[in-house]
């Protein structure tokens, strides 16, 4: 393991933390100078230190080798969060915000760069009373983590040369990457230009629908990244908006969906949608689950109207599918049935290759079929019953690492809840906390829900929380990878 090539790789992609600093402070100045004093020190602070590191260390030419690329991304998630985390806690010294621990600023950047979106802000100060400098930089975090931290430094750095693959790989969501284009770099940068494209689409379509520029910029963020930041502590409810809640819940059903699908659409391939078998099913399980909750909560009683029942369940449906964790209603008063259904929603998130999280449809869709085959192999035991997706065989090694994927998941999910509930909280808070941040949505059920956050939860919940957030954002395997003693070896 060659660490010296390591830090130079984590100090250069730790620039980007610190070089996108300048846009909050644009905003911070804007706002009447609020943080910007505090903005400017947290950049100079990431700068100064990733510049050192980047002088002491030099890169090689030499590619990077697989284990090397698992740990640079590991630690690069890590040490995005640690310097993310510094205009927290530098507005907390110098301009107090409701953060008064360094966990806590650490739970928030962690929270902004997976795209999770639970927060520990706006308890004893509302987030509408945030620095705009504040408030931007937490969405922009989500926005930048959204695509990736490592992907953008792949689609820049010309010094990770074909060493940048092992990056792409071990970093890019999901279980499939398509490569768009010949070199690794040019297909980072294509899902990179496709990314800016849809986003600078949804913030003038938000504009026209009443938003002012700054609101946006900040709800693009949260939406394109699948995170979930706003800046109203009722969240998108805030704006009572028919027309705002139609926008967002287009965006977001995109943003779960595989960013290489979108760039076909833009090169004239529209029909690769309907050719895509993940993308039917994606689409089947969103308007199925949608129409679901909105009916029952018309016949519940919920909503007066069959419009009303429909705009709000469609929108909680898409936004917990793909783990954004927007809301435009306190989902807690809904009858239990439906927050039920809400929580194994949870579980599924968008497809591989798009900013969401949590088990994604193609692991899904793959685990039923190997169950059905079990189920089909019992009554013709002799039987050849190969298991297709998008009409190709499944390698068998696809569906071990599926597998073994999904009992890492639930594992880390019964742990968690059990360590959780240990702590003194309650079950559901327990249950849908783990559920929330290791599948990256952000709100959950009990005391973590829609209308509260996560400042309540002990220091050791928070970090073990934030643990869950990289594990979900990396999918397991490119953490728990560096706890097995072999890949130390030689």
């Amino acid at each position: 393991m060659r660490f010296r090539i390591i830090l130079a790789v984590l100090a250069r992609i730790n620039l980007f933390v610190g070089l996108a600093m300048v846009f909050p402070l644009l905003f911070a100045w804007q706002d009447h100078m609020r943080n910007f004093e505090d903005l400017f020190f947290a950049m100079m602070t990431t700068l100064v230190i990733c510049a050192l590191f980047s002088s002491l260390f030099k890169v090689p030419k030499s590619d990077l080798t697989h284990r090397e690329g698992m740990m640079i991304v590991t630690l690069g998630w890590l040490s995005a969060g640690f310097f993310g985390a510094l205009p927290y806690l530098f507005a907390k010294v110098f301009g107090p915000i409701d953060i008064h621990s360094f966990i806590n600023a650490y739970f928030e950047s962690v929270s902004g760069f997976t795209t999770t979106g639970a927060s520990v802000l706006g308890t004893s100060v509302a987030i509408e009373d945030l620095s705009h400098g504040i408030l931007f930089w937490r969405s922009l975090t989500h926005w930048l983590g959204g695509m990736g931290i490592i992907v953008l430094a792949v689609a820049i750095l010309p010094f990770l040369g074909v060493g940048g693959n092992q990056l792409f790989h071990a970093e890019a969501p999901g279980p499939t990457k398509e490569k768009l284009k010949p070199r690794i770099r040019e297909t980072a940068t294509t899902l990179w230009l496709v990314y800016i494209l849809l986003s600078a689409l949804e913030t003038v379509l938000l504009m026209i629908a009443g938003m002012d520029f700054f609101d946006a910029l900040c709800h693009m963020f949260g939406t394109m990244a699948t995170g979930g930041f706003s800046t109203r502590n009722a969240s998108v409810a805030a704006y009572n908006s028919g027309f705002i809640d139609v926008i967002i819940i287009v965006f977001m059903f995109l943003a779960g969906a595989n960013f290489s699908l979108h760039y076909l659409a833009f090169t004239g391939r529209v029909k690769s949608y309907v050719k895509n078998s993940e993308f039917k099913y994606y689409f089947i399980i969103m308007i199925s689950g949608a129409l679901i909750v909105s009916l029952w909560l018309y016949f519940s009683g919920s909503y007066n109207s069959i419009a009303q029942a429909l705009r709000f369940g469609t929108f909680q449906t898409v936004s917990i599918i793909t783990t954004t964790g927007y809301a435009t209603a306190d989902f807690e008063l809904w009858p239990i049935v439906i927050q039920l259904f809400l929580f194994v929603f949870m579980f599924i998130g968008g497809c591989a290759g798009s900013t969401g999280g949590a088990i994604k449809i193609v692991r899904l869709v793959l685990l039923f079929k190997y169950a059905y085959r079990e189920l089909f192999k019992l009554i013709h035991p002799k039987a050849f019953a190969a298991i297709k997706f998008g009409g190709r065989v499944v390698h068998k090694d696809i569906l071990e690492s599926v597998a073994g994927f999904f009992i890492l998941y639930i594992g880390i999910f019964i742990f968690g809840a059990l360590f959780m509930s240990s702590l003194g909280i309650d079950i559901i808070t327990s249950l849908s906390s783990v559920a929330a941040t290791l599948g990256n949505i952000g709100p959950g059920l009990g005391t973590v829900g829609p209308a509260e956050n996560y400042y309540h939860i002990p220091t050791i919940g928070k970090a073990f929380l934030t643990a869950c957030m990289i594990l979900g954002r990396l999918e397991i395997y490119t953490v728990l990878v560096l706890l097995i003693p072999t890949y130390w070896k030689k």
